[in-house]
């Protein structure tokens, strides 16, 4: 908005918030938005503790059995970082376990159903927990007693299998081992009946090579005996360490559990919903925000009403802000003979108490009224609840002395008669509650107001954050600004008090004159020019003849008189001169000499 020297107003739109471009979030604009409405994310908080704890009452946990089972693997190592464990808890959880423990308890469940009703931990790399849930703890014990008989019983069937057919695999061998050696032997007898004509070579070479087998078949021997023995510390260190036991119901722990689940959800629940709420409304709370939208400064601040228990001890300290508000526009509103106006945008009770303390205060030097144009007749319902003896009137009504001050208090939200504004006054004051109006809102407003040539002194933020550090001052529009009305040119005097300035002007002019040291020569004494609007009149002209009556000389028809054409003086020449003509520096001290002389005459 700017104005020009004849006072008019125009409209222009409001400077944009930062030179560069606006980052896509605003973190300092986030959190606050979510400091702000703490009332929010506290309550579904709340909301989730509370379905916790109804969970716990509504869904308790089911009788629960557990037992614990030592698990000894045949290839157990000290660097085992848990496959082998991993791997128990992954057969615990197949059909052919559950079917084993169901055909053991004579149930006739699918084993679908009940692998959902159990599950396996592994503590240790050796120790593997069995948890079973039921319809009582009876069950629940028979249930997990069962499972972990049958999977001890697969995990030694499963080692001794193992066993069995290695040792299989071994004898095999030896078969084959005992056949190849018939043949050697067979061959040595072949060779030792040829008498004489044996070869040695191979002989030594058949002796070696049974020998050989001989071993070696020894060896498959012993092999094969030991591994058909097993492994003797699988089938003995399998076992149940800890028989099944049904776990006791703890009812204030599981309660507190889900409590503890329930408020953190809902805490977290409610944060995301503040924030994409905060990001996808766009609507101002920063004060920097909130001046570069509405293009003027903040210029006072108020808390907005407190809610529960607090208001109790706060009330008093609330009441003098308003006050010291409502003391500080009062001063602004003296200096102006013109009539300022309140506008709220979402905070019309604060509005209305805040003109009827400004009212109060101008009322002790003089007549004054409120207007009040909110729609809910805030200021004269608050008049009456505080028996202010202030006089409320409503828009329509007449006008009262023109002694008398009058503050209106009126809004400017969604809805509002923007042609009605200017009867509540030439200049106005928002009152604008933090986070109530949306960016594009913000900017109605101000292009509204400076369509109908209603400046802004100011802007009265309401319930700001207590965090907020930015500035809400805006240093360009002088004409709006607070500062501007103190710096403001003085008005233009009236004709006959310049006339008067003039004239003491002279007489000072004339005064400084007589009183100067007189000059060399006296000069005829320099009078002052008076503007043309303040000389003497002169005399009207007498009229001019009509046209056709004046006759003209014969000399003024008379042709132009014909002269000779004037020759430029022949200049000399420097580079070309005779010996009888004077040098060109000769004549230009020949042509200064008459001067010079006439000079010091």
């Amino acid at each position: 908005m700017t104005t020009t020297q004849t006072g008019s107003f125009e409209a222009e739109p409001p400077p944009p918030a930062a030179a560069g471009a606006a980052p896509l979030v605003d973190l300092q604009r986030l959190f606050v938005a979510i400091r702000r409405r703490k009332r929010v994310w506290l309550a579904t908080g709340l909301l989730g503790l509370i379905a916790g704890v109804a969970v716990g009452f509504v869904l308790p946990a089911p009788p629960t059995a557990v037992a614990k089972v030592i698990v000894v693997h045949q290839d157990d190592s000290p660097t085992d970082s848990g496959t082998l464990i991993r791997t128990d808890v992954a057969v615990l959880q197949t059909t052919q376990i559950a079917e084993g423990a169901l055909k053991k308890l004579g149930s006739t469940d699918a084993p679908e159903d009940f692998m959902k009703n159990y599950a396996g931990l592994g503590v240790t790399n050796n120790v593997l927990q069995i948890t079973v849930k039921a319809k009582s703890n009876e069950e629940a014990v028979a249930r997990a007693q069962a499972l972990a008989e049958t999977f001890i019983a697969d995990h030694v069937k499963r080692s001794q299998a193992a066993a069995a057919a290695q040792s299989q695999a071994i004898l095999d061998q030896r078969k084959n081992a005992q056949d190849e050696l018939a043949k050697i032997e067979q061959q040595i007898v072949e060779e030792e009946g040829k008498g004489r004509q044996a070869s040695q070579p191979t002989l030594e070479s058949l002796y070696s090579r049974r020998a050989a087998l001989t071993t070696q078949i020894s060896d498959f021997t012993s092999r094969a005996q030991q591994a058909g023995i097993g492994s003797p510390q699988v089938a003995a260190g399998t076992q149940i360490v800890d028989a099944a036991r049904a776990l006791p119901k703890a009812f204030l722990k599981t309660t507190a559990t889900n409590a503890g689940i329930g408020f953190a959800l809902g805490l977290a629940l409610g944060i995301a919903l503040v924030a994409v709420g905060a990001v996808s409304r766009d609507r101002p709370v920063l004060r920097r925000e909130i001046s570069t939208h509405l293009g003027a400064s903040v210029i006072a601040q108020l808390p907005s009403k407190r809610r529960g228990p607090a208001r109790l001890w706060r009330r008093s300290r609330a009441v003098s802000e308003r006050k010291r508000v409502a003391t500080t526009l009062v001063r602004l509103i003296k200096k102006d003979p013109r009539e300022v106006s309140l506008l709220e945008l979402g905070a019309p009770k604060v509005a209305a108490a805040l003109g009827l303390d400004i009212a109060e205060e101008l009322a002790a030097e003089g007549a004054a009224s409120v207007v009040d144009d909110l729609p809910g007749e805030d200021v004269r319902k608050l008049a009456q609840e505080t028996k202010s003896d202030v006089s409320v009137v409503g828009a329509g009504d007449a006008p009262g002395a023109p002694v008398e001050r009058r503050v209106g208090v009126g809004t400017v939200s969604p809805g509002t008669a923007w042609t009605d504004l200017e009867h509540l006054g030439k200049e106005t004051v928002l009152v604008v509650k933090a986070g109530q109006a949306n960016t594009l809102w913000l900017h109605t407003v101000a292009r509204q107001l400076a369509d109908q040539q209603i400046p802004i002194i100011g802007v009265v933020l309401v319930d700001p954050d207590p965090r907020d550090k930015s500035d809400g001052t805006l240093w360009d529009g002088l004409h709006t600004a607070l500062r501007g009305r103190s710096s403001a040119p003085a008005a233009e005097p009236a004709p006959s008090e310049r006339e008067d300035r003039l004239d003491e002007l002279a007489a000072r002019v004339a005064e400084r004159i007589a009183t100067a040291e007189p000059p060399t020569r006296r000069f005829t004494p320099v009078r002052p020019v008076l503007p043309p609007a303040l000389a003497t009149p002169r005399p009207p002209a007498s009229p001019l003849p009509p046209p056709g009556s004046v006759s003209v000389p014969d000399h003024l028809n008379a042709p132009t008189k014909k002269f000779a054409p004037v020759k430029p003086p022949k200049r000399p020449t420097p580079f070309k001169r005779d010996d009888g003509e004077p040098s060109h520096k000769g004549e230009l001290n020949a042509g200064l000499e008459p001067e010079k002389s006439a000079e010091v005459s």
